[in-house]
């Protein structure tokens, strides 16, 4: 049996799908204080980024910047913070987090800090309605 890409239940529940892209799952962090991307390689048990071929490693250096500069175009920040984790949640996924002065954790990481604060609709459509033609 081949096993197939599935989400973690964490970043299902904590995120909203926006797109596909050649490799990674393109989701929206659902919380309302950073301006927040999630990239998950559609690789089934991929745990580590040092699992992927060069071909999948260079994609994904390129779907990075790919949100990295979609973010930025749809919502302002001071600086691109870009990590993969993966303590908690050991599935393979890259964060890509707008960082602004002055924001709820700055200058500190996002991770931890505090509760998450979820959307709501119409700012999270909004934003989604920035970020689409980009992705």
């Amino acid at each position: 049996m081949t096993e197939t890409f599935a989400l973690a239940a964490p970043i299902e529940n904590d995120s909203i799908f926006l797109t596909d892209w050649t490799l990674c799952q393109v989701r929206l962090m659902d919380d309302s204080r950073y301006p927040w991307l999630l990239l998950l390689p559609r690789r089934p048990g991929l745990v580590e980024w040092t699992e992927l071929d060069a071909a999948d490693l260079a994609t994904l250096a390129l779907e990075i910047r790919r949100a990295g500069n979609a973010l930025g175009a749809a919502a302002p920040f001071d600086k691109l913070n870009v990590a993969a984790l993966g303590n908690i949640v050991r599935q393979m996924h890259v964060h890509v987090v707008g960082r602004s002065v002055g924001d709820p954790a700055w200058p500190g990481p996002v991770w931890g800090h505090g509760a998450r604060l979820p959307y709501g609709t119409i700012e999270r459509d909004h934003l989604v309605a920035r970020l689409t033609p980009h992705l």
